[in-house]
């Protein structure tokens, strides 16, 4: 990439020369401005503020979260796991955030773990339920049916008793 080696030279000058201390967070704030427009970063900002888990699954949101965190610039630094684990879980669909919040994971690894493993028991269990659930409903048949020529309400003489001592007709529909 001469692109980005000639670009970094010239920064490294430039800042050398500005007496500016060299870090990671300098190199960032640099390399974002130069490769990643104002607007762009406006909307990965943006994108990131909005960002919620909806049907995706929880590694594709980490993924996705980790992504557009990089666009906003109060993630950037040190002391933000706090904050960034509180976005994380107000964003995580309602059945995940219910167990995960109790426990308060304030490492943003360790929530994202503690998050996939409770996603990947529940699918588990669903599908185990769902499956059995499939293999009864298949045994069943439909609750109107019948064998053939068999009415319920048949009483003695084509009559049943309507409530009262007063015999009804009784009319079989199949």
């Amino acid at each position: 990439m001469p692109e980005a080696d000639d670009w970094w030279l010239a920064t490294l000058q430039r800042l050398e020369a500005a007496g500016e201390e060299i870090n990671w967070a300098v190199f960032r704030r640099d390399f974002l401005r130069k490769y990643y427009h104002e607007s762009v970063r406006g909307k990965k900002e943006f994108e990131f503020l909005e960002l919620k888990q909806g049907n995706m699954s929880l590694t594709d949101y980490a993924t996705k979260f980790t992504e557009l965190a990089k666009f906003y610039p109060y993630f950037d630094g040190e002391g933000v796991e706090f904050s960034k684990c509180i976005k994380f879980e107000n964003g995580l669909r309602s059945e995940i955030k219910k167990v995960i919040w109790y426990q308060q994971i304030r490492i943003f690894p360790n929530l994202v773990d503690s998050c996939r493993i409770f996603e990947e028991d529940n699918v588990a269990h669903y599908k185990i339920v769902s499956d059995r659930r499939g293999k009864q409903n298949q045994q069943r048949g439909k609750p109107y049916d019948s064998p053939a020529g068999n009415c319920k309400q048949r009483a003695a003489l084509g009559q049943r008793k309507s409530g009262g001592d007063v015999p009804a007709p009784t009319v079989c529909f199949k």
